[in-house]
């Protein structure tokens, strides 16, 4: 993965928070510890949004079963959701039998 510079502008304070948290927390560098805090926010704003599908499945009204009819089309949904641009890994995979 390449990586490209950033500079960021930080009044005194936080640079010192920052710079504390690299001696205290084990980090090698500032960057180091500006990666960890970005990935964190990352996974829970993911959590976030799933906990909200999650939600927003439940709210959606009576359960039903899940025929293989449902199994097949979302099977062939998730295909051609993959199928996307070009580059994508999944690209040319085998279309799932109907």
């Amino acid at each position: 993965m390449t990586q490209e510079t950033m500079n960021i502008a930080l009044p005194d304070n936080l640079k010192e928070y920052v710079l504390r948290q690299v001696a205290d927390g084990g980090y090698t560098s500032a960057s180091e510890y500006v990666r960890e805090l970005i990935r964190s926010d990352q996974k829970r704003k993911a959590q976030e949004r799933l906990e909200s599908l999650l939600l927003e499945g439940l709210e959606s009204g009576e359960a039903r079963d899940f025929t293989a009819e449902d199994w097949a089309e979302l099977k062939r949904r998730v295909w051609q959701r993959d199928q996307g641009p070009a580059g994508n890994p999944l690209r040319g995979v085998p279309k799932p039998a109907e």
